[in-house]
This record gives structure tokens, C-alpha cells and sequence, in this order.
């Protein structure tokens, strides 16, 4: 039976808790049916800590391990946290108040035409205050799941071609799993 090596396509359902001396919290889920599909190892994204847990498993096993967050989404940076003028934010001559708003997660561009999400964290008259970082920054995250498949990737999953459709999925294949947003 295969292994979860480098090179090899993987299908996982999981759910990721976030674990704080309350508790956990469940804050996301693939599904059996909306597996997180991926080629191991080809990812410059995926977290260190969650490929190591990864490693060596095979198709039927099942997974339960917890990170740290320097071993996960990282720390908070507060340099990744950032002061926009309001102006930033009309559109038609008119604050945009029905997407921006306190808690809000709003799509932004780099110079470089890179996605990054915002969550709104303060508003003034003249500046809204935006936490670039990412939502799980500093925070402790357990992951349960199973792996449901393990097998060699395809010439074309080896050599991916990154989908841009505005949508915000940034799918490597397409939109396959952006539940329809395209």
C-alpha cells in the first residue's frame, strides 16, 4: 500500500480545533465528500508541522496530533496588522459599509497582484485597521482526520498550473473545490 511520500497525491477529510484552555473550538472541516486534495511535498505552503504528522501514512489511516503555533499558522506579526486610509474603501463616491465592517473578512491585492484576506479590526473616521495575518496565527490547532486516498500524481498534478479566477479559491486544478463559486 502507498505511503504519503513526496510526488504521491493524497486525498484527506479533517477537522482543525483550536485549543485554548477553554477547550476546542472546531473552526474547519474537509469532508469525505470535499476532501483537501494535494500532491505531498509540492506545496511551498503547506505547514511543516502538519507534512511531518503527515509523512509515511498510509490510505486508511487515520490521524490525530496538535501544533503549536510556531509549528502551525505562526505567530501573530504585528506588522502584518495595518492602518488604511477609509478612501480605501469606496466605491461610487460611497463607503463601502455593507462588506467593510468590524470582524469583516475582505479580499485584498498586493502591488504584486497577490490575494491576502483581512479581517477588520477597527474603524475610524478616517482609517480602518486591518489583521492581515492569517486567522489561525497564534493559535494552538489540533487536526483529526483520516487519509481516504494515496497514490502516484499524474504528470499534470506534478506540474500544476495556478488558477486565478477572482473567486479567491487560488486552486491549483481549477475551482474543483470552491463549492461553485465559478
Amino acid at each position: 500500500m502507498d505511503k504519503i511520500q513526496a510526488g504521491k497525491y493524497v486525498e484527506l477529510a479533517y477537522e482543525i480545533f483550536v485549543t485554548d484552555e477553554n477547550g476546542e473550538t472546531s473552526v474547519f472541516r474537509f469532508t469525505k465528500e470535499q476532501p483537501d486534495c494535494f500532491v505531498f511535498g509540492m506545496d511551498p505552503g503547506m505547514i511543516e508541522g502538519f507534512s511531518r504528522n503527515l509523512a509515511d501514512l498510509e490510505q486508511g489511516a487515520t490521524f490525530d496530533f496538535a501544533l503549536d503555533p510556531a509549528d502551525a499558522f505562526g505567530e501573530k506579526d504585528p506588522n502584518m496588522v495595518m492602518e488604511l486610509p477609509r478612501e480605501t474603501f469606496v466605491v461610487n463616491g460611497e463607503f463601502d459599509s455593507e462588506k467593510v465592517f468590524v470582524g469583516a473578512v475582505i479580499p485584498m491585492q498586493t502591488q504584486d497582484g497577490y490575494r491576502l484576506d483581512g479581517t477588520v479590526e477597527a474603524m475610524t473616521d478616517t482609517t480602518v485597521t486591518i489583521d492581515f495575518n492569517h486567522q489561525l496565527a497564534g493559535e494552538r490547532v489540533h487536526y483529526v482526520g483520516e487519509v481516504l486516498l494515496v497514490r502516484d500524481a499524474t504528470p499534470e498534478e506534478l506540474a500544476p498550473k495556478h488558477h486565478h479566477c477572482g473567486c479567491g479559491c487560488d486552486h491549483e486544478h481549477g475551482c474543483d473545490g470552491c463549492e461553485g463559486c465559478c
